[in-house]
């Protein structure tokens, strides 16, 4: 992947104006960068203030501040107190939308990958960035990327150079409201999806 690099565009603010499933489906194929560590991103989640498994769904406050825009930056949280997870903030600024990334086909950085994951050198690829929590360890997420740009550094949000064949789509994992919403989303045939989709 690194050699198609040069004929990767960066995506812009504008590109993450849209409602969170477009913008989810649209970042399948897309690399997503962190002082030059990460991949393609093969799965991704949408999550929008209308309904209540967002943390937006509440109303502004300290620790969603970021979700709220401007569009095109990272909002990220801890997880279960453990792990950082990464978020894109789409739609205007002031609305309350984001996506997780939920998995990566790991491309750039590998050693640095196993090493903050705790993995031999010899692993398999597929642990390193498979559910969000992995990859906010893999990529070296913390508070310190709250609120960042996605298209400056140390972040590398690049477009794919030709869409992905098939994406696949069903409901959001680990949450417990507005289940039956269809707003998860893989790259078809990938091994890197931190869970598969049921009956795909």
């Amino acid at each position: 992947m690194s050699e198609n690099r040069s004929r990767l565009t960066y995506l812009p603010p504008d590109a993450f104006l849209s409602d969170a499933p477009a913008v989810a489906r649209r970042l399948i194929g897309a690399t997503l960068l962190v002082d030059g560590v990460g991949g393609v991103i093969v799965e991704t989640e949408a999550y929008d203030a209308s309904e209540a498994a967002s943390h937006s769904h509440p109303g502004l406050t300290p620790r969603n501040r970021a979700m709220f825009g401007p569009p095109g930056h990272a909002y990220v949280y801890r997880s279960y107190g453990i792990h950082w997870c990464l978020n894109v903030v789409c739609r205007e600024a002031g609305h309350g939308a984001g996506v997780l990334i939920r998995a990566l086909q790991p491309t750039h950085g590998l050693e640095h990958m196993r090493q903050r994951r705790g993995l031999p050198a010899a692993g398999d690829d597929r642990l390193l960035s498979a559910g969000p929590g992995r990859v906010g360890q893999a990529l070296g997420i913390t508070l310190a990327h709250y609120g960042l740009p996605l298209d400056a550094p140390p972040f590398a949000l690049l477009a794919a150079a030709t869409p992905p064949d098939r994406v696949l789509t069903g409901p959001r994992i680990g949450i417990s409201r507005a289940v039956d919403l269809p707003w998860r989303f893989g790259l078809a045939g990938s091994p890197y999806l931190s869970r598969r989709f049921a009956g795909k």
